[in-house]
Parts: C-alpha cells; structure tokens; sequence
C-alpha cells in the first residue's frame, strides 16, 4: 500500500519553495465543474505532495465563488487522504497577536451561499461533524510548527461569514461575547466536505489582524492584512515542510470511514449516473 498523500490548500505562494520538487501541473475534470485551479504535484521531504491555490493562481476567485466541492473532489481523485488547509484569518483575542498561528478544532458556520454538501440531487446522507478537524493531522501539524519557532495556538473556534467584506464592529463584538478565536471566509466548507469525502482535515489559520474590535487598533484594511500575509508566507512553507516530514501515514483517526454509514438513500433508487460520479468519494454503490 502507497503512502498516504498530503494535499495543501491555500495560496499559490506556498508551493514556491526551493525544497519542492514539481513534478507536474495536473488539470482535473470532477462531476462539479472545475477546481479553483490546476493542482500542483510534487514531492517534499521525500514524500509526494499536492498543491491547490484555493483563490486560484492571482488570487482571482472571491470566497463565495471557489467551488468548493470541484476543489475538494479533485483532492480525492488524485490519491490525497490528508488535507491541509492553509488560510489567513482575524484575530478576536487580544493573546493571538498578528503573525500567530492557530490550529483550531472547531467552526461555526456563518456562510449562507455555498454548497457546503455532496450529498444532493438523488442521494441523502449524513455525516458526524462533532469534532471537524483530525485530532491526529493537528497534532502532526503542531509538532512541525514548533519545530519552525512559530508562535502556536493549538486549538480553539474559528468562525467562518460569507464575505468578501470584513465585519461591522457591531458582528465582530457580537462574535467576540461567543468566545471564538478567529475569524476567516473559507475553511468551514472546506472541512464539511472533506469529513464526507473521507479525508483528515486540519485548518493552519494565519493570523493578520484584530479585525475591527480592538478599539487600540486600527480597523482592519486590505494594506494591512496583505503586510502581514507577506511576513508569513516564509513561516507558512517552512510549517508545509515540516508537516510534509512529520510522517502523516502514521495516523489513528477514523476520518478516512466518516460517511461508511452515512449514506441513508436506498441505493436501487440512486441514479447509474451518479453512482458513477461519486464513486471517487464513496466508492461502489
């Protein structure tokens, strides 16, 4: 049995790095449409690695028209069991200072869009979403940003709006009384979909700004938060790298059997058509 594949999602920065070997630019069809991007192949750290710029190549694609489930389904289809998603994202604590990173363990979601699903159109099921990221991925993942010196958070909520535009500061102090973490416009869709494709997933959240509830801190601007994404590319592809070597086959989860019950539709009445496009995901039906 091959080694399990790491996928990194995130900007088209991060696959940027001298130690990376690209071995091919790889264009995927999926029943959904087409993925943010080309995914990149490569091998890191002796091991395989794939790479999607989740906003496309230029940052072109706005939150709430990444196609989400193109993204996730083309990860599947070529081989990725783990997940990495790398994003940038508001602080709403005063100790997560900008240039932090955070590993959180949880989501609410506030997007209203968005096909979040692939469960649809012929065939119900339902997945366990109690705890949404992989415990073990993030553990391996903060085990490699400790060894980059990275100041860590290692836990905690990460809410996730619509966008594209930040918060009132009335929303930011309403998310503030619920106790969550950070603030970001992606990482939620991603992980509903990964649990129901049957991949470990982990959210590496960068960490820019106060958004605009600090009242000792300017309010949160473009400028702002593109200065400190800048300052954290390096450390970003310093954590893919570390993670990347971190042996991430060695996990004991059970991501990999989310939606093994999932599935409530009786299969005589699921259409030929999609048994066939989404035996990628859920195999024979």
């Amino acid at each position: 049995m091959s080694a399990p594949v790491l996928g990194v999602i995130g900007g088209s920065g991060l696959y940027s790095m001298k130690e990376l070997e690209v071995l091919e630019e790889v264009a995927v069809e999926t029943p959904f449409g087409n993925p943010s991007d080309k995914l990149i192949r490569g091998r890191l750290m002796g091991r395989e690695v794939l790479f999607l710029p989740r906003h496309g190549v230029g940052h072109r694609i706005p939150p709430s028209d990444i196609n989400y489930r193109a993204n996730i389904f083309a990860m599947k289809k070529l081989g990725v069991s783990r997940i990495l998603s790398v994003s940038a994202v508001g602080s709403m604590k005063e100790e997560i200072v900008p240039g932090h990173i955070v590993l959180p363990d949880q989501f609410i979601d506030r997007t209203h869009r968005r096909i979040s699903t692939f469960f649809s159109d012929g065939i119900v099921g339902h997945v366990g979403f109690a705890e949404p990221v992989c415990v073990d991925l993030q553990g391996k993942v903060a085990a490699a940003a400790k060894k980059t010196g990275a100041t860590l958070h290692t836990g905690g909520t990460y809410i996730c709006i619509e966008g594209p535009q930040f918060s009132t500061r009335a929303e930011s102090l309403l998310y503030r009384s619920w106790g969550v973490d950070v603030i970001g416009m992606t990482n939620v869709t991603e992980a509903k979909l990964a649990r129901e494709a049957g991949l470990c997933y982990v959210t590496m959240a960068l960490s820019t700004d106060y958004d605009c509830w600090h009242e000792e801190e300017e309010a949160v601007t473009l400028e702002a938060v593109l200065e400190i994404m800048h300052k954290n590319v390096t450390l970003a592809q310093a954590i893919v790298k570390e993670t990347a070597g971190e042996a991430v086959d060695e996990l004991n989860c059970s991501c990999g059997q989310a939606a093994a019950q999932a599935i409530v539709t009786d299969r005589a009445r699921i259409p030929d058509k999609l048994k066939r496009d989404l035996e990628v995901l859920f195999g024979k039906l």
